[in-house]
């Protein structure tokens, strides 16, 4: 929930639609943080390019318990906001998943990413175009020559580490994906 809610517009003229929009936005941020703050929004118009008409920056300052959340979006050479609603939309949504992501730090969830599994090549039958991965649980996985990612088949020998990603195939484990591991 927004408590306070403070919208500027710099460089430009102050649109009373626009403010309408922002508002609209702010009030919806109450579902993605449970917390009240305070939010400051700038709304600026400093490149006014002949050629390429204006682009607006915006930026969000949200402050939540004590804590500043910053989102913005500002024009570049890859993404020119000529409308200042994009611009307010997207900056709102970098927005969300920041504060997303804070109420998540601060519950003291973790993301569980699972490592790559690795493996050593244990036979190759280049004639055929496949080998054979054993995986630390004593597993053996196939994969086809197509599935080396990083490297070639020919350049793959038998003791060679891997990581790779594991799927079902029609006769058991498979690997979809194998990277050679350069290092190891």
């Amino acid at each position: 929930m927004v408590d306070s809610l403070q919208i500027t517009f710099k460089e430009m003229a102050p649109s009373a639609a626009l403010e309408a929009r922002i508002r609209e936005h702010a009030a919806k941020l109450g579902r993605f943080h449970p917390d009240p703050m305070t939010l400051r929004v700038v709304v600026s118009c400093p490149h006014q390019h002949h050629l390429a008409g204006k682009r607006f920056h915006v930026a969000l300052m949200a402050r939540v318990r004590g804590h500043e959340l910053v989102a913005n979006r500002t024009p570049d050479e890859h993404h020119a906001y000529v409308d200042p609603y994009i611009a307010v939309h997207d900056a709102f949504h970098a927005l969300r998943r920041v504060l997303m992501e804070h109420a998540r730090v601060r519950r003291g969830d973790t993301k569980l990413h699972e490592p790559t599994p690795h493996g050593v090549v244990v036979s190759l039958f280049p004639e055929d175009g496949y080998g054979v991965l054993a995986t630390p649980d004593e597993r053996d996985i196939y994969f086809h020559r197509n599935s080396v990612v990083n490297g070639s088949f020919d350049e793959v020998h038998v003791g060679t580490q891997v990581r790779y990603a594991e799927e079902t195939g029609e006769q058991g484990p498979q690997a979809s994906s194998v990277f050679v591991l350069k290092n190891a």
